[in-house]
């Protein structure tokens, strides 16, 4: 199956325009100052996209990101006009026919950014095997990924080298494809729903388990979107499975609680995050207004003051002392049928 995708993407498919349903398609609203660093992105470059989120999270100037599953490198060089110079920008792909159109590219980047040189580089190997790329331990502060991981077999592995390579308190913050349920043998070994994004994807709750084990205990759901396949070909056979775009992000940090409990903490933002003056979403349960003291569980508090966004916040209570579990804290599931109406704006954890 690895064989076949790479062949897929690096031979079948010649642009976006050849993918045969809407799984591996960005469909979310891009912010202006995205749409503003991607017109500098080469055309080349954008015409080999696939991708089913967006993945620039907030506060990346400065830092050093990996980009798992890279393609031709849109990503990759949104992302270094977005760091600056002093940040770098590494993708992996195993797609050799990909990667020659993103190495092709990098002196043009810089000089387009307006950069003394690249601050991208480019690495073959597989997703599963980062170990033997020669990446450092903790030498990474944010991991992105664009409708890859689906493809890859080996899930957990993937999760567990990016625990590896994150740096305290950093964060992956990627976008995928989910499955309302586990997606049947037959359906799984076939190669083109496995290159569409469909058959590898992860039952919702499947994929909590995995990241747990790999130590991210509070995986945190930023948005969602149904996926509908638009071809009624591969409806018909894939029957009554539903499939999900989804956003999570992924702190990496020790000793957090499975559930949201109640410390008698809150935040107050303070607006001062570059693009966000009103307000900060961490995810679809937590939309803080500037200036407005929200209430938190221990572990917000601890995915806040102890990652790069602590310089945005005031911090109210010790946390020395427990009251409890947030109301209904887990008993919402990701995709319930409310999913997309939006991120909860009255305060609380859950």
């Amino acid at each position: 199956m690895r064989d076949a995708v790479k062949d897929y993407y690096g031979q079948t498919l010649t642009g976006s325009g050849d993918l045969q349903t809407n799984a591996c398609c960005t469909d979310a609203a891009m912010p202006l100052h995205l749409k503003r660093v991607l017109a500098k992105v080469h055309d080349d470059v954008l015409a080999r996209y696939f991708g089913c989120g967006l993945i620039v999270p907030e506060q990346i100037e400065g830092l050093r990101i990996l980009d798992l599953g890279c393609g031709s490198g849109r990503d990759v060089y949104a992302l270094a006009g977005l760091v600056g110079p002093q940040g770098f920008v590494t993708g992996v792909d195993m797609t050799p026919e990909q990667l020659d159109v993103a190495r092709a590219y990098q002196d043009y980047h810089a000089q387009s950014f307006g950069y003394a040189a690249p601050n991208t580089q480019f690495l073959q190997g597989y997703l599963e095997n980062l170990d033997q790329l020669g990446l450092e331990d903790g030498s990474v502060d944010l991991i992105v990924s664009n409708c890859v991981i689906n493809l890859c077999q080996d899930k957990q592995a993937v999760l567990e080298q990016a625990w590896r390579l994150l740096r305290p308190g950093g964060e992956m913050y990627f976008s995928d494809v989910y499955s309302d349920r586990r997606i049947p043998a037959e359906l799984a070994a076939d190669p083109l729903l496995y290159g569409e994004c469909l058959s590898g994807a992860l039952y919702w709750n499947d994929f909590l388990s995995t990241a747990r084990r790999a130590g991210f205990v509070d995986p945190r759901l930023v948005e969602d979107r149904p996926l509908t396949i638009e071809n009624p070909e591969i409806e018909a056979r894939l029957g009554n499975l539903r499939f999900f775009s989804a956003t999570y992000r992924l702190f990496k940090l020790a000793d957090l609680e499975p559930s949201c409990e109640d410390y008698g903490q809150a935040v107050v933002y303070r607006g001062t995050i570059a693009h966000h003056p009103d307000a900060f979403v961490l995810d679809k349960h937590h939309f803080m207004e500037t200036g407005r003291v929200f209430p938190v569980c221990g572990n917000t508090w601890r995915m806040l003051r102890e990652t790069r966004f602590a310089g945005h916040f005031d911090f109210i209570g010790a946390g020395d002392r427990h009251f409890g579990i947030f109301e209904g804290c887990g008993a919402q599931l990701p995709f319930d049928g409310a999913a997309a109406d939006g991120v909860q704006t009255d305060g609380g954890c859950c």
